[in-house]
C-alpha cells in the first residue's frame, strides 16, 4: 500500500460523518431511490422492488479472488464479497444465478462486517464489493462496524454502473475505488437487454461523478491501486455496446488517462439464446476493432492480460 495513504472512510468515522451518511441513506430505504429505477418501496417494512431485496444484504459467496484486474489482484487476491440481485436485469448475466436467480443467503450488517475483517486478516489488499447499488446503507452500516475494529484497507464499488448521482454523491469518501462497468451506449439496448432505457445516461453521470471523487487509478510502487476509477466495457457481438460512444465520453468528459478494462469474455449465458443477436461468442476481429476504437481517442491506460486477440 502507498506509504502514508490511509483510506478517506477512516476520517469519516472519527468525526461521525460516515455514521450520519449511513443513517442517510436508511432513510432512502424508506421510499427507495437509491438507484435510477426508483421504485419507491418502503424496504426498513419488507417491500421490495427492481432489486428483491429488503432491508437485509444477501451475499453469495466471499473469498480472495485471483481473476480481477492486476492492480486489484496484487500477490493476495482481491476480497470479493459477491452481492446476491442487482438493480439491472442483464438478459447474458454471467451471474445469473446470483444476480437473477438470487442464489445466496441474508446475513446481518454485523456478519458483512466480521466479512470484511476477515477479508483483511487473509491479506487481501481490498475490500470489494461486487453488485452493491441496491445495498449502499447496509455496506455503510457494516463498515461502521469493521471499522472499529480495525478495517484499514481500500473499499471498492464493483458496480453494474447503473447508479445515482445522488447515491454515489453519499458515498464521497467512503470508497476509495470505482470500478463500473459502462455497458450499452444507446437506447433501445439498454432497454432490451437490461430493462434500462435511461441505461447510458445514468451511467455516464454516475461514473462523471466517481471520477471527480476520486480521480484516475493510482497505483503504489507494487502496482497494486489504492484510489481512483478503474471502468470495465464488455465487448458484445455485432458492436451491440456501443463502443465508439463510450470512448468518446471516457476519452472528452474523463481523461484520457483513465484506466479501462476492455473485455472480451462474452459468452451467450442466462437468456442470451433467447436473442439472435447475443447468442454467440465475439470474433478477434470484433475484440481488435474495440481496442482500435479506444486507442483512435488516445486511451491508451488499458488492462493489460492474454485477451484473445492474442491468441
Amino acid at each position: 500500500m502507498n506509504q502514508g495513504f490511509q483510506p478517506s472512510y477512516i476520517s469519516l468515522y472519527k468525526n461521525g460523518e460516515l455514521q450520519k451518511r449511513r443513517d442517510s441513506a436508511y432513510r432512502i430505504l424508506e421510499s427507495c431511490s437509491l438507484c435510477p429505477r426508483r421504485c419507491g418501496v418502503n424496504r426498513i417494512k419488507g417491500e421490495r422492488g427492481f432489486c428483491r431485496t429488503g432491508s437485509k444484504p444477501l451475499i453469495s459467496s466471499f473469498g480472495p479472488h485471483f481473476g480481477e484486474e492486476s492492480p486489484l489482484v496484487g500477490l493476495h487476491g482481491s476480497g470479493t464479497i459477491f452481492i446476491t440481485h442487482c438493480n439491472l436485469g442483464c438478459v447474458f448475466c454471467q451471474n445469473y444465478d446470483i444476480s437473477h436467480m438470487g442464489e445466496g443467503r441474508e446475513i446481518s450488517c454485523q456478519d458483512l462486517a466480521r466479512i470484511m475483517l476477515y477479508l483483511q486478516k487473509q491479506g487481501c489488499h481490498n475490500i470489494n464489493m461486487v453488485s452493491p447499488t441496491h445495498v449502499v446503507p447496509q455496506i455503510l452500516d457494516a463498515l461502521i462496524l469493521a471499522v472499529a475494529e480495525g478495517l484499514s484497507i481500500p473499499l471498492v464499488y464493483n458496480s453494474g454502473g447503473y447508479d445515482s448521482t445522488g447515491t454515489i454523491e453519499l458515498l464521497e469518501g467512503v470508497f476509495d475505488i470505482y470500478m463500473p462497468d459502462f455497458k450499452f451506449s444507446g437506447q433501445a439496448q439498454g432497454k432490451s437487454y437490461a430493462q434500462a432505457p435511461d441505461y447510458f445516461e445514468s451511467a455516464s453521470a454516475a461514473i462523471l461523478e466517481m471520477h471527480r471523487q476520486v480521480g484516475d487509478l493510482k497505483l503504489d510502487s507494487q502496482g497494486i491501486a489504492y484510489q481512483g476509477i478503474l471502468i470495465r466495457h464488455l465487448v458484445m457481438p455485432d458492436h451491440i455496446a456501443g463502443t465508439k460512444r463510450i470512448m468518446q465520453f471516457i476519452s472528452s468528459k474523463l481523461s484520457r488517462n483513465t484506466y479501462i478494462n476492455i473485455m472480451d469474455q462474452y459468452r451467450p449465458c442466462g437468456e442470451a439464446g433467447r436473442y439472435p443477436e447475443l447468442n454467440r461468442r465475439i470474433t478477434p476481429q470484433e475484440y481488435q476493432e474495440a481496442i482500435n476504437i479506444a486507442r483512435n481517442y488516445g486511451l491508451y491506460r488499458l488492462d493489460e492480460r492474454i485477451r484473445l486477440s492474442d491468441l
